[in-house]
């Protein structure tokens, strides 16, 4: 029987990076004569990618640009962000315990988020998370992105799993749909980036602390022969 594969979400599931993709975020803003947008407003437009974050912002602030310029906004963002990526970012509380923990159960684990895969990688090296992974894929890695459940499947695969034998867990509706249109069962947990209620994202289990996450697993994991 293969081995389980569990499939984290980054931003908002296993990584706290809101307050380094904030911080870089009000520095592009403030550079080009844009109001800066306050931390709690600007954690519920995270998860989607860059340049649906640099987007919502400047909405915020009432500002519409053409697409000339944002990608201009785009290529600055990544420069800023790449050099102060783990200035401030963490695993969230239990996460390195709850991925113990899995990997002693036999589990591989994996990422798909919506980051571009070379700022994901560069991130959980400098966490010193990165050499836990079997796959980290990206928004660039293949020719989607989620929730095309394609993306899921083929983070599983890269990895070296079934996705008869995956779990998903992730923070947004986004991740639930992904895992949903794959046919996966999905975590949730309630400590992320989500502008929709945890409880409201119809994940098969919802979890408040990673402590919590491997008994959700295991719970949603196929049976053993």
């Amino acid at each position: 029987m293969p081995a389980l594969t569990i499939v984290f979400d980054l931003d908002g599931t296993l990584v706290d990076t809101a307050p380094d993709l904030i911080d870089t975020l009000n520095v592009i803003l403030t550079r080009h004569g844009v109001a800066a947008v306050a931390f709690e407003e600007a954690r519920t437009m995270i998860g989607a990618g860059v340049k649906p974050l640099l987007q919502r912002g400047l909405a915020a602030k009432g500002v519409a640009l053409p697409p000339e310029k944002i990608d201009r906004l785009f290529a600055e963002y990544l420069e800023v962000y790449a050099a102060h990526i783990a200035d401030r970012s963490r695993p969230f509380p239990g996460a390195e315990r709850a991925l113990d923990v899995l990997a002693a159960q036999g589990c591989t684990l994996a990422v798909c988020t919506n980051k571009l895969e070379w700022l994901s990688v560069k991130l959980l090296k400098e966490l010193r998370l990165a050499t836990r992974f079997a796959a980290i894929c990206g928004q660039d890695t293949f020719t989607m992105r989620k929730p095309d459940p394609d993306m899921l499947r083929l983070t599983i695969a890269r990895a070296g799993g079934d996705t008869g034998h995956a779990v998903m867990v992730g923070d947004s509706m986004t991740d639930v749909a992904t895992a949903r249109a794959a046919t996966i069962p999905v975590v949730a947990v309630d400590f992320g980036y989500t502008d929709t209620p945890p409880a409201e994202l119809g994940a098969d289990r919802l979890i408040s602390h990673f402590d919590a996450l491997p008994d959700a697993v295991m719970a949603l994991a196929p049976p053993r022969p």
